[in-house]
């Protein structure tokens, strides 16, 4: 099996938020389980938390907390995600793991399918440590149809003993699910969860922490 036929897999989950501090502290509060300092992405305006997810569905994966990093100057342009658009925390996107970029790319444009060129990117963690990765653009999909990432020789970030959630459920709705399916089918990967049912654009996962299960999409809830 060559890397770009090889299945691609839940990497992880992206939770944007204006206000990220603030979307870390609440989701600290209802889990039980506190996200720990990702990084800050150079030129994009952006910094993150992090959390690993276990279980059937999650292991492997984690849970990506971004929003505005302050210390950065003003970007020329938007951020990624939405993020300036938003007025609270969302469920916005969700990145499948993959290699072979370049040829994973050209298979799932015969296949019908376009989500854009693989793009090298890096940040710098807490320690100074710089890491890359290459990845397609992350909203070509408009959120329900995930983007491709290639850690390469960069150590995944669950491999440095994040703390972690339970992922209990993850699930996708659209206008056109048929066409959510075939274009995860084009890029190689599988549903975590269930297929794509029918409605407005959305994702929602529910995660599970010490103080019990918490709903997340368009903010959290405890369920």
């Amino acid at each position: 099996m060559s890397a770009a036929t090889a299945p691609a897999v839940l990497d992880h989950l992206v939770y944007a938020a204006p206000d990220l501090a603030a979307a870390a502290g609440e989701l600290a509060e209802l889990t039980g389980v506190r996200p720990v300092t990702g990084g800050s992405h150079p030129g994009r305006g952006t910094r993150n938390c992090l959390l690993a997810l276990d279980g059937p569905l999650g292991a492997g994966a984690y849970l990506e907390l971004i929003g505005p990093d302050p210390e950065q100057p003003e970007s020329d342009g938007p951020r990624w995600f939405g993020i300036d658009a938003l007025t609270g925390p969302r469920l916005v996107t969700w990145a499948v793991r993959a290699t072979g970029l370049p040829d994973r790319v050209a298979r799932a444009r015969a296949a019908g399918y376009d989500p854009g060129d693989a793009a090298a990117m890096g940040r710098r963690t807490p320690d100074g440590r710089r890491i890359s990765w290459e990845l397609t653009p992350p909203c070509a999909g408009g959120g329900t149809t995930p983007f491709l990432l290639d850690w390469g020789a960069t150590p995944h970030p669950t491999a440095a003993g994040l703390p972690a959630l339970t992922l209990e459920a993850f699930a996708v709705t659209g206008p056109d699910p048929a066409a959510i399916a075939a274009r995860l089918a084009a890029l190689g990967g599988r549903w975590p969860d269930a297929p794509a049912a029918s409605g407005p654009a959305a994702l929602t996962a529910v995660v599970r922490g010490p103080r019990g299960a918490v709903r997340l999409g368009h903010g959290a809830v405890a369920v």
